[in-house]
């Protein structure tokens, strides 16, 4: 199983890259269970990349792998079912999520209409810039990590921008929302994903914080369209396998989760 060949993901400790795991909102109260544990790690192997759309998550292999019995390992299936990030199926178990050409475009076209919304309820705030500033700082480290060819950080911290900035809202359902598809988001670029596909997120997030800042509410949208409409596109090459599946390419492509 792929899970176990996975080699760990090496983060440069001051990107401050957070897990993605760690964007979905906080746990209950107390301790992390076992539950919650397996959930993360493989939730942020998904991620990260280093377990690929369509990798067959087997039981007994997760067990061996975190130590945990088979009953921890259900329930954290469970829960990345819930999510959307697992596919579980009848006589077949449980897959990484992989998406059908209609789910890559509707996951887009809700990526598209709920940035927006981030977009509107941003400019229309008086300290719209002063707010910014997390997120200005958060995009240098994001250069840098590309800059320093630290994939596993530039992914992260490119994906952490989007959530980011709609936390800045403080509107809790907005953000579980776009977390949620930008998880999603993630897994289908990685169906795509290809060297000559790579390209400097940190730029384009520049841009949209440029706009937002000076209350461009069309400049910023425009922006983020592009930003999100060019990486669907790339995808509508994706070949389909026939099964109403893409396959996904086999390497370590650096090209970032938007």
């Amino acid at each position: 199983m792929a899970m176990l060949r996975l080699k760990p993901a090496r983060a440069t400790q001051d990107l401050k890259a957070p897990r993605a795991s760690t964007l979905r909102g906080p746990l209950p109260a107390g301790a992390p269970s076992d539950v919650d544990r397996v959930y993360g790690e493989i939730f942020d192997a998904a991620m990260d990349r280093r377990l690929l759309p369509g990798a067959k998550l087997t039981e007994s292999a997760l067990c061996a792998a975190f130590d945990c019995s088979r009953g921890t390992v259900r329930a954290a299936l469970a829960r990345l079912a819930h999510d959307k990030l697992v596919a579980i199926e009848p006589n077949r178990g449980a897959t990484v999520w992989q998406a059908t050409p209609k789910e890559v475009h509707d996951v887009f076209a809700m990526r598209r209409a709920l940035e927006g919304v981030v977009i509107d309820m941003l400019t229309a705030l008086d300290d719209v810039a002063d707010r910014l500033a997390p997120l200005r700082e958060m995009v240098d480290r994001e250069q840098r990590a590309f800059e320093q060819g630290d994939r596993i950080s530039w992914l992260r911290l490119s994906n952490a921008f989007h959530v980011e900035l709609a936390r800045l809202l403080d509107n809790h359902v907005l953000t579980e929302m776009l977390a949620g598809l930008c998880a999603r988001t993630t897994l289908i670029i990685a169906l795509g994903d290809a060297p000559e596909d790579s390209t400097c997120s940190y730029l384009e997030h520049r841009d949209i914080l440029d706009c937002i800042a000076g209350r461009d509410a069309p400049g910023a949208r425009d922006a983020m369209d592009h930003h999100l409409k060019d990486c669907e596109q790339r995808m509508d090459a994706v070949p389909d396998t026939g099964a109403g599946l893409r396959h996904p390419r086999r390497h370590h492509a650096l090209t970032p989760s938007i």
